[in-house]
Parts: C-alpha cells; structure tokens; sequence
C-alpha cells in the first residue's frame, strides 16, 4: 500500500489499542456498578476524555452551584500520568519501527505525514465528541497535543529501526561535519559530549531518586496497606486504584528529585515538602501518599547527596567516553597546568550542570500540573527551582567526578 496510507494504518492502530487499554478498567468499574450515571455513552465520553489526559490535554472544569449554597467553580485539569503516557509512546515506536522497514531513503516523511495527520484527526474528534457542560476540551489542543507522545514514540521507532538519520532522511551528517574546520568539529565534539553528560546526570539523578521512592514505599507499607482498608473500595477499585498509582509513579519519581534536590514539591496551594521545610495541608484519600516524608527529618540533608552522587557518575563518564578538548585548547594558550586544569574542570563542571539542570527542569514541568478545584491547583515542584538546585549540586559532584576520575582509572602496577 502507499506509504502515507500505511501511515495512517499503523498510527491509527496505535491510537485505537491505547483507547481500548484506558477504556478496560473503566469497563470494569461499570460492570460493578461504580458509576451512577450508568448510559454507555457517558462511558464511552469519559473514555475519550481518559485517552485525552494520558496524552497530556488540559481540561476546562466547570461545576455548578451546589445544593448547600457553594458558588459555582471552574479550574483548569492538567495533571496527567506520565507512565499512562508511556502506552501510546510505545505503540507509536513499534509503529515507527514498522514504518522505518517499509520506507526507502527519504521516504519516510510520506508515512509519518500520513500518521500523525491520522492522530490529529483522532485527537480533534475525541476533543469534539468527548466535551461536556462540566469538561470542556479544545479541539486544537486535543488534535496537537497528542502528536508529542505519538510523534516521539514515531520518531525514536524509525530512528532504531533505520541504523542511521541517514536513512531516514537522506541528509549524511557525518560528511557535513568533515567539511567544517577542525577548531569547529572540536568545539562541536566538546559540547556533544558534555550535553550527553547531563543526560546521564539528570538520569542518575532520576534513577536514584526511583531507588528512594522504592525504599520509602517500603518502609511506609503499613500506612499505605491502611489508608487502602479505609477506602473499602473492593478488589477492583482498588485494582483500578492501583493502577492509576502505578500510572503516576513516574510523576512520584520527578517528585523525589525536587525533595531530593532541595527545591521541594508542592500538594496544593500553601503547601512545600522538602528537607528544608515540611508544610502540608488536607489531603486526597490515595493510599501512595501515607508514603510522604513526615516528622522529624533530622536525617533528610542527606538526600541532597543525590544529585551531586549523580553529577559524581557524569563527570566519570566524561572522562572514560569525551574529549576535554577545551582543556587541550587552554593547555595550549596558557602555558600553566596549575591554572588551566581546575579552570577547564570548573567550566566542564557549569555546563554539564546547565544540561542537567534544564533537562531536570523539563521533567518538573512535565510533572507538575493542577486537579482543577479546591486547593489541588499545584501539584510538583517549581520547574525553575528544581533546574536551579539540580544544576549546582550537579555541577558541583562533575567538578569531583572529573578530577578523582583519573586516579579511579589507573590500572593497578604488575607485581615484581
């Protein structure tokens, strides 16, 4: 078939597997009766807006006045799972896999305009079809909005399918390189490498910070095995309970970095957890946040250890896989290794830190988001705060990573 149609084919797929999956459970909670509002289009509308939110689109809430006298409200709901999100980030890439084997050099742009005109076309229509009085949707933004987690899982999918960008897009970025002067492929090289030392010092940091969130899990499981009996919401509301928790976990995780950083979280206006300060308002009744560091922390500063072990893994892995070239050019204008050397590593130190910081930022601004009502309009830490924190205590483990690197890599002397 035509490359743009199978485009639309597999996207298309994509799209319709990621509904059934967010439309099981709800399925589920209304075979056993835990709606009110029991018409198979109200399902089937609450559905659509479930395949919204995990794509990210924000929602306009409105509700009336109540009964009591309480005023009508209206919020904006832009909180979304981002492990939910991972499910049509994933079809996507088995489809941009496939596409990538079907497509021949500077082809592919035909299938990936095919489907991602297709997913837009799903997004608007489910935007349009899935809007209430209460939940309003953008059309616009229900048809671009999911392109990112679509467009991305395309994307990466084709990328590891194809070997080479050349492949896909014809365009040999290695011999455009070779045509620049050496001082630019150095500087290219310098700042390539360090970009990809904050990768791996945002996710270290990341990875840590999961390793926390595990431990803290563990060590809370009563209260939360608690808070799960007082719900009494049976075997499959709290299976479907559990897996909106799981759904969020990621966002938990972004979570721990701000606490771990310094930068802090919020749970709602007024509210900050952190080593620093703990001030929490009412909650929502899910069993995951009887996990919350509460009490005495006398013990919490070490967890500002976390970013800064992770800077420690980035500085050591620039030195075992990138080139200091900016250290060789300073070596050769300043004759004086007692200065160009801690200036060079300071340096290396600011802008793998930056990297760090602002990819740290990213994942905070992905984070956090609002419920829409009450005081549940603030949920996550500060994106530029967490950039801010993450990037110093970063920086700062790069500065001693790099310079105890040497002495960790130096191959043990053969005996006499």
């Amino acid at each position: 078939m035509p490359l743009w149609l199978q485009g639309t084919f597999e996207l298309g797929q994509a799209a319709v597997l990621s509904a059934l999956l967010v439309l099981l459970p709800l399925i589920g909670v209304w075979f056993a009766n835990g709606f009110t509002d029991r018409d198979f289009t109200s399902l089937a509308r609450l559905g659509g807006q479930a395949w919204l939110l995990i794509h990210g689109v924000p929602m306009s809430l409105s509700f009336p006045a109540g009964e009591l006298g309480e005023a009508p409200a209206s919020g904006l709901l832009s909180f979304f799972p981002l492990g939910l999100t991972l499910i049509p980030f994933f079809l996507s890439w088995r489809a941009g896999r496939r596409l990538a084997r079907a497509s021949y050099t500077d082809q592919l742009w035909q299938a990936v305009l095919g489907a991602l005109g297709t997913y837009a076309l799903i997004g608007a229509a489910a935007a349009y079809f899935c809007s209430t009085e209460g939940v309003r949707i953008s059309v616009t933004a229900g048809a671009l909005v999911p392109l990112i987690a679509a467009g991305a899982g395309l994307i990466v999918g084709a990328r590891i399918e194809a070997g080479s960008w050349v492949r896909l897009i014809g365009m040999d970025l290695t011999d455009w390189i070779a045509r620049t002067s050496q001082h630019s492929r150095w500087a290219g090289s310098y700042m390539w490498a360090a970009m990809r030392a904050g990768a791996v010092g945002t996710l270290a940091a990341l990875g840590l910070s999961a390793v926390l969130l595990v431990v803290a899990l563990a060590m809370n499981w009563a209260e939360i095995a608690s808070v799960y009996e007082r719900l009494d919401a049976g075997a499959l509301g709290g299976a479907v309970l559990t897996v909106v928790e799981l759904g969020l976990m990621p966002n938990f995780v972004v979570w721990t970095l701000g606490w771990a950083s310094g930068a802090g979280f919020s749970l709602g206006t007024g509210s900050m957890i952190s080593p620093l300060e703990t001030t929490v308002g009412p909650l929502p009744a899910l069993p995951v946040l009887a996990a919350l560091p509460v009490g005495n922390m006398e013990y919490g500063y070490a967890a500002l250890l976390i970013p800064v072990m992770a800077g420690i893994l980035a500085g050591w892995w620039f030195l075992r896989e990138g080139e200091n070239h900016f250290d060789e050019w300073l070596s050769i204008k300043i004759r004086a290794r007692w200065f160009t050397a801690p200036v060079s590593t300071l340096v290396l130190g600011v802008i793998v830190g930056l990297v760090s910081g602002v990819l740290a930022a990213g994942a905070a601004w992905l984070a956090l988001g609002s419920l829409g009502i009450g005081r549940f309009v603030s949920l996550g830490p500060n994106p530029l705060c967490l950039g801010l924190w993450v990037a110093a205590e970063v920086g700062i483990g790069v500065v001693i990573g790099y310079a105890v690197g040497p002495w960790l890599e130096r191959e043990p002397k053969p005996d006499a």
